[in-house]
């Protein structure tokens, strides 16, 4: 069987956190502090997305002087800029912002926002889908989307709002390639840190070099769970993880392949049957792996597209 990327490249997973917050807008660490838990925590990098808005006068963190050998960040912010269909303010993750990335300008939307950060070389996420209540109108509006936050640490602990699947799977079902991510959103007021991250597979742990993976969607995103591989040859599809209590294939239909176990590290799957059922008339083009361990910790791969596998 052919291992599919991110596993079958090369380079190693570096475990990372996308979306945290400092004093700089409404954390309530320093911005060393909040560097030095996630060095203490086993993270490999980080980056303080601070919301970027006048109520904070703007601010992009400058981590730089915090980075060694062994860790590194990222420089971004979380943007905002009107309007949800809800009739908030957007929330978008934006990592690999230039410093001096200029403020909004008047009148500016949201999805206008997002592609100006993405021609500036960031890599951009929709931030909390459930959070902040976004249809699937929203995520069709922002075109300049890599990625979708699937699972936000903060918005669960808070109030039962942290899962983004819902609008991801709609959006990839309308053919939209975009890839899944997980974060903390921490802000250090709750217990709201270190639930949630990504492993990206690169080759050192340079800024660039990470962003170009999470561009190209060389990574999986944890709770925990770990998985070390993805093969498949034609329609058989074999997948290894850490010791977990389940293993799952899901797609664009209601169809799902599944393997219970005690502590497993492996499932065999033929994709053949997601195609299967007499409720069928419709055959997804892409699929996704969710391991689950007995803790009800999960790990996600981001969509797999078949005619990317033949």
């Amino acid at each position: 069987m052919a291992l599919l990327p991110p596993f079958s490249l090369p380079g190693r997973f570096w475990r990372g956190n996308l979306h945290t917050h400092s004093n700089l807008s409404d954390g309530a660490l320093e911005p060393k502090a909040v560097v030095d838990a996630y060095k203490a925590a086993g993270y490999d990098f980080m980056q303080l997305s601070e919301h970027f808005i006048g109520n904070f006068k703007w601010p992009i963190a400058d981590t730089r002087a915090f980075r060694s050998n062994s860790f590194t960040t990222l420089i971004g912010a979380e943007l905002h800029a009107p309007e949800t269909r809800v009739g908030e303010l957007w929330h978008i993750v934006a990592a690999g912002l230039p410093l001096d990335f200029p403020r909004n300008r008047e009148g500016e939307t949201g999805a206008e926002l997002a592609a100006r950060a993405r021609e500036a070389g960031a890599f951009i996420g929709i931030a909390h889908p459930a959070w902040s209540q976004l249809t699937i109108e929203d995520g069709r509006a922002i075109a300049a989307a890599h990625a979708v936050e699937i699972y936000n640490h903060g918005c669960a602990i808070e109030n039962d709002r942290g899962d983004g699947w819902y609008l991801l799977d709609q959006m990839l079902s309308e053919n939209r390639r975009l890839t899944a991510f997980a974060t903390d959103d921490a802000h250090f007021k709750t217990p709201d840190h270190f639930g949630g991250w990504v492993h990206v597979k690169a080759e050192s742990l340079d800024p660039d070099v990470l962003l170009d993976a999470l561009k190209a969607g060389h990574f999986y995103s944890s709770q925990g769970p770990q998985i070390h591989g993805i093969a498949i040859d034609g329609m058989n599809i074999q997948i290894a993880t850490s010791p977990v209590d389940t293993i799952t294939v899901i797609c664009g239909n209601s169809r799902s392949l599944v393997r219970n176990g005690r502590a497993i590290t492996d499932a065999a799957f033929d994709l053949s049957k997601l195609e299967k059922g007499w409720l069928l008339n419709w055959k997804s083009p892409w699929f996704r792996i969710v391991a689950i361990d007995a803790s009800g910790r999960r790990a996600w791969s981001n969509p797999i597209w078949r005619d990317d596998i033949g």
